[in-house]
């Protein structure tokens, strides 16, 4: 199982993040307390560990935006959180591949409500690579998670799916019970509202424990 620790927004972050080495972090390109410029984000991203992940966070930014920081290597994978459709993630991909780059890795939000309760509907198909089960972009909300028990979800695990909303070292134990792919945590690897080295730690060496354990 992956972590990711989302809307990193100082050089300290960056120590935290390479010192506790999740699979992925996040900077916040859209509005939030932890938004960052794309040139402070190209910053942190000089100081980040080569193996560590940068996912850039959009909320219907245009498209143009999002292959520039790709370009330049500020971000590996787009995370949507926002009304882009099956269409945009298209033309994303197609625009960030010109010129011999692969195409952009795409992740694609989807809010648990309106996903995965309804019985009778399917889920859109998508171009997108990873999906994220998230109750809202950084609101640190936790949603019922009875919903992961819906069969609809079977329909999500057919990609690599990561969960997020409120996720943090009080209950951290009960989201890996599910299973997915990865845990995206941001509030809940912080105190009074920065990020916290030893939660930081401590998240990312609880999922590392529970890979060690399937091995």
């Amino acid at each position: 199982m992956k972590i990711k620790i989302c809307g990193l927004f100082r050089e300290q972050d960056i120590d935290y993040v390479n010192e506790a080495r999740p699979d992925y972090i996040g900077f916040v390109f859209a509005e939030s307390r932890r938004k960052v410029s794309p040139a402070f984000a190209d910053k942190l991203r000089r100081r980040l560990l080569d193996e560590i992940i940068p996912v850039g966070v959009f909320v219907n930014a245009p498209i143009a935006d999002i292959v520039v920081l790709y370009n330049e290597n500020t971000i590996s994978i787009a995370q949507l959180h926002g009304a882009e459709n099956d269409e945009y993630i298209t033309q994303l991909k197609e625009a960030s591949a010109v010129g011999g780059n692969k195409p952009i890795a795409v992740i694609k939000t989807l809010l648990p409500k309106a996903t995965l309760s309804p019985p009778d509907s399917q889920l859109p198909s998508s171009s997108a690579d990873y999906y994220l089960i998230d109750s809202g972009a950084g609101s640190g909300i936790t949603f019922n998670w009875e919903l992961l028990n819906s069969p609809r979800v079977e329909a999500v695990k057919a990609k690599p799916w990561f969960l997020a909303g409120g996720v943090g070292l009080g209950n951290i134990e009960q989201v890996l019970g599910y299973n997915p792919y990865a845990v995206d945590v941001s509030s809940g690897a912080e105190t009074d509202g920065v990020k916290d080295r030893e939660k930081i730690v401590q998240l990312v060496s609880i999922v590392r424990g529970t890979q060690k354990e399937k091995t």
